[in-house]
This record gives structure tokens, C-alpha cells and sequence, in this order.
């Protein structure tokens, strides 16, 4: 399809995802000030899909490798690049304002700043925090971290330092580093193999896990393993070889989309106590020898909900909730990084039972996906001229 520019001026009043995000504070942020009229470049005027017709338009550009987006209440977005420069957005879009205060990363090759949430009670004044997951330096070797700092209306305060792993390592890749927040205000926060795949077996090892912490970073009473002497307070899921899309659904489920090796990417469905097989069970391939590492499915372990096909790469997972995609509301919608796709997946009782390719191409490598509170979805593209692209039905 051809490109259209035009410029676009659409009146949105956000409506947040879910009704712990609608506390008095945020409410009162909203009714004084909706979301300004949004004055972006048209990328696509109208793509077809089985059940919508969509547009695409680019909000901001210029950023260099940018790996997550987050809203503000008053409708503007901070977007994180690896080099570990955090940006402030207008809500009616154009050049990003980097923002002071951030740490030094180790941006050594997948590493840098990554994920960036809000406070479930962001707006209340005094849980006015942005969390955020980076590579922290040891010498030549990193941690993932944890850390939080105090949004004060246009900059940043001090930061605070709330957890990393337990061994810092190389080569410089598999963080993980996805957050989201379950029902109860606890997080979840995803750490990668580290690029050593025995490392997800040891229950002795943050690497290869999902954890479950609080919202100052310490270890809910309630985790799985706290009675368990073998196995770290932190840890929620075990066999997770690199989680890098991750979203708690409407009705509290959370679920993750995970890096295999060659092919062998995984939609799963993360509960406490699991153990999903990385390496010993997989369905991918050596990168040398592309002969199966692991098998199919093991006893004890939990088998993955879909597989996605071919080599898509998975970054960025979003439940949609929007009235404005009403056919799609309790789908996933997955992003791809080597196969440059958006992927719809509808959900029943726990099993994939359709799925559809929205974008192949059109934007080019999907590093996270978003439902923003104003109806429209929101796409990152990972590259060193990355943008953030708004979704919205085109009719």
C-alpha cells in the first residue's frame, strides 16, 4: 500500500484497562484534562483484517532502539531506547524530550534500558512511580534489574534500586525483562537464560525465570517456593528461556510470549509453581546443527499453550480490551521482531483457537504492543530510526 501523509486531529478521553488503574487521583487528572488532540503522520489510511479495517498512524520517531512505552494520565508517553535514555512524549506526538536521571546501562548487545510501567496507583501523588528493568554493569559482566523513580510532573527524581539477579554474567544477552502487574499489586518480571540454557533448571538461579515481587521488591509471602530451601524466595515459574511479551489479562491470567532457539517461540500461560522445560523440553532447533534440543514434552513440565510458527520472535504482547476493536476484545495481540509481524490470537478456556496475521512488513521489527487507555493500540519498532505507531479502526 501506499503511503499517505495527511495530518490527523482526534479528540480522545482515555478510558484505563482496568478498573484498579481508575483510582480517584487518576479520575480527577482525566476530568481536569482529557488526552489533547492528537496531530500525527498517517502511515496507513486503511488496512483490511478478517473482522476490522485499520489505520496507522506514526505518533513519534527518531528513537534509537526503543523497547517500551508507557502512559502517562495526562495522555503523554515516556518510551526507554537500550542506550538507556528514557523520553518523554507530548500526547499530540513529535520529538521526544530525553529525560535526566536515569542510570548507566550496559547496552552490550540485547542488554540496555528496557521495560518501563507505571504504578497500578500512579496519579494518587504518593505511588507516583515509574518502574523500570535494565542491564546493570559488573565489571564486564551485567545483572537485570529492577528499579523504580518518582515522576514529578515533567522530570525524574531520585531513583530507587528495588532487586537484580542473583550472579552477574556474559555474553550480553536473554534478560527477559518484561513487567506487568497482577491483580493482587504484586510484579512479575521476566530474566532470560542469560544465553546459558542449563541456567533455567537451576532453581538456585534467577536466569530462566519468572519472578513475582512486591512493589518496594521484596518477596510476597505467598510465592511458591518461600518454604522451599533449594530454591530462591523470588521465583515464580522456572524453564523460561527469554520472555520478552508479557500481559496480565482482564481476568487476571497472566501470559507470556518466550524466545525459543531456532523456531520453537512459545505462547505459555505462567502459574505459580511451573516448570516450562527450557532446555529440556523444546520445540526448537540448534543454531548450529538445527537438529531438536530437548523433546516434545516431559512429565512435571508444562507444555506450551501455541507455537508460533516459523522464526517470529517474540516481543510485546497486549490483551485488547478496546470498544473501538470490539471483535477482537479478549484477544492477544503478539508482536514479531525477525518476522516483522502482528499476530492476533483469540483465547478460549485456555487454548489458542484462531489467530491472524494483521501487519507483515508494514512497520518493520515489532519490539512491544501495547492497549493505550485512549481505544487505539500502540506498536514500537526496534531499530536505530525506531517510531511509535498508533492503531486505530479506520472507520
Amino acid at each position: 500500500m501506499n503511503t499517505i501523509r495527511q495530518t490527523a486531529q482526534i479528540a480522545r478521553l482515555p478510558t484505563f484497562l482496568s478498573a484498579r488503574w481508575l483510582t480517584p487521583a487518576i479520575s480527577g487528572l482525566l476530568l481536569a484534562g482529557s488526552i489533547s488532540a492528537a496531530q500525527a503522520e498517517v502511515v496507513h489510511e486503511s488496512i483490511s483484517t478478517e473482522h476490522v479495517d485499520i489505520s496507522i498512524e506514526r505518533v513519534a520517531g527518531g528513537f534509537q532502539n526503543p523497547w517500551a512505552v508507557a502512559f502517562l494520565p495526562d495522555g503523554r508517553f515516556l518510551v526507554s531506547e537500550r542506550s538507556g535514555q528514557l523520553n518523554l512524549v507530548a500526547a499530540e506526538g513529535g520529538d521526544p524530550q530525553p529525560l535526566e536521571g536515569m542510570p548507566s546501562v550496559n547496552h552490550h548487545g540485547q542488554g540496555g534500558l528496557l521495560d518501563v510501567v507505571l504504578h497500578p496507583d500512579f496519579g494518587d501523588g504518593e505511588n507516583d512511580w515509574v518502574y523500570f528493568t535494565w542491564s546493570k554493569p559488573d565489571g564486564n559482566a551485567s545483572r537485570s534489574a529492577l528499579s523504580r523513580v518518582k515522576w514529578q510532573g515533567d522530570t525524574l527524581g531520585e531513583v530507587e534500586h528495588l532487586f537484580e539477579q542473583d550472579r552477574a554474567s556474559s555474553p550480553g544477552r536473554h534478560y527477559g525483562s518484561r513487567l506487568a502487574w497482577l491483580e493482587d499489586g504484586t510484579l512479575l518480571m521476566s530474566i532470560g537464560d542469560r544465553g546459558t540454557t542449563s541456567r533455567a533448571q537451576q532453581s538456585d538461579d534467577h536466569a530462566g525465570t519468572t519472578l513475582r515481587l512486591t512493589d518496594t521488591g521484596g518477596v510476597p509471602s505467598d510465592n511458591p517456593f518461600v518454604d522451599d530451601d533449594s530454591t530462591l524466595d523470588e521465583i515464580y515459574t522456572l524453564g523460561n528461556r527469554n520472555i520478552q511479551g508479557m500481559t496480565v489479562l482482564s481476568n487476571g491470567q497472566a501470559w507470556v510470549s518466550e524466545h525459543g532457539p531456532r523456531t520453537g517461540d512459545e505462547l505459555n500461560l505462567i502459574e505459580p509453581g511451573n516448570n516450562y522445560g527450557w532446555p529440556k523440553v523444546s520445540q526448537g532447533n540448534d543454531y548450529a546443527t538445527n537438529q531438536p534440543i530437548g523433546v516434545d514434552s516431559l512429565p512435571g513440565m508444562v507444555d506450551p499453550v501455541y507455537v508460533f510458527e516459523g522464526r517470529f520472535a517474540p516481543s510485546g504482547l497486549a490483551e485488547v480490551t478496546s470498544a473501538a476493536f470490539h471483535a477482537w476484545q479478549g484477544h492477544l495481540l503478539a508482536g514479531g521482531l525477525a518476522s516483522n509481524t502482528l499476530l492476533r490470537l483469540a483465547l478460549e478456556e485456555g487454548h489458542v483457537v484462531d489467530e491472524e496475521q494483521i501487519l507483515k512488513g508494514e512497520l518493520g521489527r515489532i519490539r512491544d504492543v501495547r492497549q493505550g487507555p485512549d481505544d487505539a493500540i500502540y506498536l514500537l519498532t526496534d531499530s536505530n530510526q525506531g517510531s511509535l505507531y498508533r492503531l486505530q479502526a479506520a472507520n
